[in-house]
């Protein structure tokens, strides 16, 4: 069962947020605008695919998205620690947020990572 994130703040994001953005394809960027005025999970969604795909050492035949949500990323998608930590670090300056090494260790799975930095960033819940 999953557990509900408490309420949305927005994030503020930083001076640099531009040269963040660039990295990310249109559509992530547009995403991560929308999600900054309305803080909904599924403009969020976009945005994290859109870092894993930029960070992922080894492309996938399909996009992450379509992939099911328990694939891990180590085992199952070729991420290892160093790209692992490279996507910490630009989801801490993107989302304004902070991520302990002792809550990264927890995260294994696609599904694990969007709700870590859904709850991260609390987001609201959409229908």
């Amino acid at each position: 069962m999953e557990t509900r994130p408490p309420p949305f703040t927005p994030v503020t994001p930083p001076v640099d947020l531009e040269e963040k953005l660039r990295h990310l394809p249109a559509d992530a960027r547009a995403a991560f605008r929308r999600f900054q005025a309305e803080g909904k999970a599924a403009d969020l969604d976009v945005v994290i695919f859109a870092i894993l795909e930029d960070f992922i050492p080894k492309k996938p035949d399909q996009a992450l998205a379509g992939l099911p949500g328990d694939t891990p990323l180590m085992d199952g998608l070729g991420f290892d620690s160093l790209a692992i930590t490279e996507i910490v670090f630009f989801a801490e300056d993107l989302f304004g947020i902070s991520i302990a090494n002792e809550e990264i260790i927890k995260v294994r799975t696609i599904d694990d990572l969007r709700l870590f930095i859904r709850r991260k960033v609390a987001v609201k819940t959409t229908a």
